[in-house]
């Protein structure tokens, strides 16, 4: 509220091109979530904050667990969209997804969110299919002085101190520790749903400048638990395990270096993560990974900006079984994911931009992948940008599609997926982004994506038992667009609205054994729309209102539900905010798996205190 929509328009992004440009020239359907509007929402969980974007389905399957997609595709295991934070993927290779009950920040230290729906795998890699959520914290010099932070609430109390300081040679660091606890939920038929728990986390961020040199070294812990509801996380061909407290722990470090070299920008980046998952009986998870990136951009002429990188992973997993019904085989994987990428963006003329760009990607599962990506961006006039791209994309194999067995011995059941090959998708665009009036800005995008080799469980030709195979196509066409509108001077509307219309099919031979249509076509919501309205009153008063709603799924079947949030703040002295937030104003709905497990979020109601000690 702070920037006018011109500024916003200016607001420096990273994600579309991996280097700094405005978001006013970003030829890609990018929604940047900033930090006043993540303080302003009133949230306290970084997968909650990521509803503020018009282009992500977000869903809450039980109390802190999620199921994040964009465009489709949305499912406890959604494996098509590519998560980082601070330059750290947090992807795991168990099943090309993310773990949402872990990830989370001290959202205080947001700089901001940039959400690009779309193919981004040119730049980012495979898993890039639909989308890159892509987090930034602030530097630790944004943040020097004491913050504490708590929130008391119906169903959630959170907690949050941090620390910032300037060190030597014109550095600065900061240390934090946040602490949340939620209580178990309800079913509609008002069941205790087992998914109480919490989570501890600290860690730190320390920044250097001097002279041409940046450098960045981070690092974060965990620890938590929570209850594991019914159906269970797995439940494959009808097979169901009694359950018990998930446990989980973490720990990750980062280091960046960027420095002009040549007359362009070198950037070297590399970072450890081990992560723990204990889930019984059905598996427990130990997984150390070590990343290591290379990437320089220049302009070798004027017309021309290239961006160069090198990209290597290696991990080191380990998925034990406590039940026999159930396994994946090797229990001890060793994987690694080599990539190198170029990408070339030509100035044809003042107004018109044309972006070329390539990757070539080896895993060990399915070899080399090849990702190429074209754009075309006009510029007819400084607020106006119209843009269209053509990408090819894919989401490699996971141990889920090919290492998993139904009993832990033979003969199984289900039998892996030893030929299960990468799923692709070959995606058009064209898109619009300005500010046609002065008091107006627009962003729309329309989109359509041809899908082969879908996951499915196929028969085996024996009839005893079944696969996972890719004997699924179709083709996903839609609409993304969001506004704001500066109604008064104290006054700023924000609307957006994404339409989805899926057309899957099994592929000639498929015999799919797990309805794997009507389950990928019945995640998918056709229509969702959102509307937030932000008043700046008097007094240093913010009074904020958020209308969301998602249209029905169909499998299962979750009736369509309209969400009302609300959030009245204020500045008590020159030191300390106080916020009250009420959410779901509307009553209780459910938003994800079957009604007789699904739990219902009912009101909520939450006290907000944050306190700066300078």
């Amino acid at each position: 509220m702070d920037l006018s929509l011109e500024e916003l328009g200016n607001v420096t992004i990273t994600s579309t091109a991996k280097r700094e440009q405005r978001l006013g020239d970003a030829a890609a359907s990018l929604y940047v979530i900033t930090a006043d509007d993540v303080h302003r929402a009133g949230v306290t969980r970084l997968p909650e904050a990521l509803r503020l974007a018009p282009n992500l389905h977000v869903a809450e399957v039980y109390s802190g667990a999620y199921a994040i997609s964009a465009r489709g595709f949305n499912a406890n295991s959604a494996n098509k969209l590519l998560v980082l934070i601070d330059g750290r993927s947090v992807y795991t290779p168990l099943f090309a997804g993310v773990f949402w009950d872990v990830q989370d920040v001290a959202l205080e230290d947001i700089d901001r969110i940039e959400v690009s729906s779309g193919p981004g795998s040119t730049l980012w890699g495979v898993n890039a299919v639909n989308g890159v959520i892509n987090i930034i914290t602030r530097s630790a010099a944004a943040t020097r002085g004491t913050l504490a932070s708590a929130v008391a609430g119906s169903r959630q109390r959170a907690a949050v101190l941090r620390h910032g300081w300037a060190l030597g040679d014109g550095g600065s660091m900061r240390l934090y520790v946040k602490h949340t606890a939620n209580d178990h939920t309800e079913t509609a038929a008002g069941a205790r749903v087992e998914d109480a728990g919490h989570m501890l986390r600290g860690g730190f961020r320390a920044d250097w400048g001097r002279n041409d040199d940046r450098v960045t070294l981070q690092g974060n812990v965990y620890r938590g638990n929570h209850g594991q509801p019914l159906p269970g996380s797995i439940n494959i061909t009808g097979v169901k395990f009694a359950l018990d407290t998930i446990s989980l722990s973490g720990a990750n470090l980062l280091a960046r270096w960027e420095r002009p070299v040549g007359g362009g920008e070198l950037s070297v980046q590399g970072y450890l993560d081990r992560t723990v998952r204990v889930t019984p009986p059905t598996f427990d998870e130990t997984l150390e990974m070590a990343d290591f990136e290379v990437q320089y951009a220049l302009r070798p002429a004027p017309e021309h900006t290239v961006v160069l990188g090198l990209n290597h992973r290696r991990s080191q997993g380990r998925v034990g079984h406590g039940a026999p019904q159930f396994a994946f085989l090797p229990e001890r994987l060793n994987q690694a994911w080599t990539s190198l990428y170029a990408q070339d963006e030509v100035a044809l003329n003042p107004a018109l931009r044309l972006t070329l760009g390539a990757r070539v990607e080896r895993n060990d599962y399915t070899g080399n992948e090849f990702l190429p990506n074209l754009r075309l961006a006009w510029k007819p006039s400084p607020g106006q940008l119209w843009w269209a791209s053509a990408a090819h994309t894919v989401r490699a194999p996971s141990r889920l599609d090919r290492d998993i067995y139904i009993p832990a011995q033979p003969p199984f059941i289900l039998n892996g997926g030893p030929a299960f090959r990468a799923e692709t998708a070959n995606v058009l665009e064209l898109g619009y982004r300005g500010q046609p009036l002065p008091a107006v800005t627009l962003s729309a995008t329309a989109f359509h994506g041809d899908y082969d080799h879908l996951h499915t469980q196929e028969l085996a030709p024996s009839g005893t038992s079944v696969y996972f195979g890719n004997g699924m196509q179709g083709r996903v066409s839609g609409l993304e667009a969001w506004g704001s509108l500066q109604a008064a001077p104290r006054l700023r509307l924000h609307g957006g609205v994404t339409l989805l219309r899926p057309h899957l099919q099994l592929k000639p031979g498929s015999i799919d054994t797990a309805g794997s249509v009507a389950a990928a076509e019945g995640a998918m919501p056709r229509q969702m729309w959102r509307l937030r309205a932000a008043f700046n009153l008097p007094r240093d008063t913010e009074l904020d209102l958020m209308l969301r709603h998602v249209s029905a799924l169909r499998a299962p079947d979750v009736p369509a539900y309209t969400a009302v949030d609300l959030r009245l703040g204020g500045r008590v002295g020159r030191d300390i905010d106080v916020a009250l937030v009420a959410q779901n104003l509307l009553g209780s709905h459910g938003e994800f798996t079957a009604v007789q497990t699904r739990t219902e979020f009912g009101r909520n109601l939450m006290l907000q205190l944050r306190k700066r000690f300078l």
